[in-house]
C-alpha cells in the first residue's frame, strides 16, 4: 500500500467515524493516527462524552471484532487472558479465550481494577500474545486496546503506575461537544442511532497493511536528533521529576511517521513531530510536586515550553 493510498484510506475512515462522532474530528484523526502505528489509547474524560461509541464505531468500520470490558475490583486477570478448563466430554483441558481476543478492546474505567489485573492487560498491549499454564496463545491483528478512566473519580480506584502509563501510545481528552454538535447529535438520534447504520469502509487487512506501509516513512538523521533533544529536554527540565523514555522517543517518532503519511508525505517534517508530542508525551513525563489536585495541563505546559525553545531541523535538512 502506497502513501496516497494510506491518505485516502485514512481519510475516509475519518470520515465514517464523523458521522456517529459529531464534532470531534481532531480525536478522531488522533485515534486513526495510534491505529495506524498499532497503538493504544487511554482516553481521560467524564461519562457520556462518546468514548464507548468511538470505539464500537471504529470497529465497525474496519470490520473487525469488538469487546468491551467493564473494570471492576473484582475483575480477575483470567476474565481478560482467558483459562483451560477440563471438558469432560472430550476428557480433555480446553482453553477458553478471554476478552482480549478481539481485534478492538474497551477497558472502560482500567483504573478500577486491581493493579494485577491491570497488569495482566498491559502484558497482553505489549507482548501481543497470552501465556496460560506455558501455553502461548497469540492475539488477533490488528489489536487495539482503548481505555478509558475518569478524572474526577478517585475513590475506589487503583492509578496506573508510570511504567504502566508508558505502554499507552497516546493519552486523550474527549471533551464535550460544541452546542451546535451537541443539538446535531440530538437531531440525529431522535429516531435511531446512527452508529446502527455505520458501514465498514476498511477491512482488518488493510489495516495491517497501512501499520506496515507507516513504518517505510522515512525519517532522517536530522528529525531522529529533533527528537533526542526533545526528549533529553524532558529529562533536563526543572520542573520534571521523571523525563520521557527510549520507548516514548520510539513511539513519537512512529506517531510522526503516520501523521506524515496521514498528510500524503513519505517522509517526517519536524512540523509532524511538533504535532503529535502533546498527545503522545503527555502521560510520560512526571513533574515534580505532583499530587492529585495538580492540574492535569501542568505537562502540556511544560511540553509547549520544550517546543519552543529547542531548535528543530531546517525542512531542507529534514528531507
Amino acid at each position: 500500500m502506497n502513501i496516497p493510498q494510506i491518505q485516502s484510506s485514512a481519510n475516509a475512515l475519518c470520515q465514517n467515524l464523523s458521522s456517529v462522532i459529531f464534532g470531534k474530528e481532531e480525536i478522531i484523526r488522533k485515534v486513526v493516527l495510534s491505529l495506524l502505528c498499532g497503538g493504544h489509547v487511554l482516553l481521560e474524560d467524564m461519562p457520556g462524552t462518546g468514548k464507548t461509541t468511538l470505539a464500537k464505531a471504529l470497529a465497525k468500520s474496519v470490520r473487525c471484532g469488538f469487546k468491551r470490558v467493564q473494570f471492576t475490583p473484582d475483575l480477575l486477570p483470567s476474565d481478560l487472558t482467558g483459562i483451560n478448563f477440563y471438558n469432560q466430554k472430550e476428557g480433555e483441558f480446553v482453553f477458553k479465550e478471554g476478552s482480549v481476543f478481539t481485534n478492538i478492546l474497551l477497558g472502560d474505567e482500567i483504573n478500577r481494577a486491581t493493579p494485577r489485573t491491570q497488569s495482566s492487560l498491559l502484558e497482553c498491549m505489549e507482548e501481543r500474545q497470552v501465556s496460560v499454564d506455558g501455553v502461548t496463545h497469540i492475539l488477533p491483528s490488528p489489536f487495539l486496546v482503548i481505555a478509558t478512566q475518569n478524572p474526577i473519580e478517585v475513590q475506589g480506584t487503583f492509578p496506573l503506575p508510570e511504567a504502566q502509563l508508558d505502554r499507552f501510545f497516546l493519552k486523550l481528552k474527549m471533551g464535550y461537544p460544541g452546542a451546535d454538535f451537541e443539538a446535531k447529535m440530538l437531531t440525529g438520534y431522535v429516531k435511531t442511532s446512527p452508529l446502527d447504520s455505520l458501514q465498514p469502509v476498511l477491512d482488518g487487512e488493510a489495516v495491517v497493511e497501512m501499520q506496515r506501509a507507516v513504518r517505510e516513512v522515512t525519517v532522517s538523521g536530522a528529525v531522529a536528533g529533533y527528537i533526542v533533544r526533545l526528549a533529553e529536554a524532558t529529562r533536563t527540565h526543572e520542573k520534571v521529576k521523571l523525563g520521557v523514555s527510549p520507548r516514548g522517543s520510539l513511539a513519537l517518532m512512529r506517531a510522526s511517521q503516520a501523521h506524515a503519511a496521514m498528510d500524503g508525505r513519505d517522509y517526517v517534517l519536524p512540523d509532524d513531530v511538533k504535532a503529535v508530542t502533546p498527545d503522545v508525551w503527555n502521560h510520560r513525563i512526571i513533574c515534580k510536586g505532583y499530587n492529585l489536585s495538580q492540574s492535569s495541563e501542568a505537562p502540556y505546559e511544560i511540553l509547549d515550553f520544550i517546543l519552543r525553545n529547542t531548535e528543530a531541523p531546517t525542512e531542507h535538512t529534514a528531507q
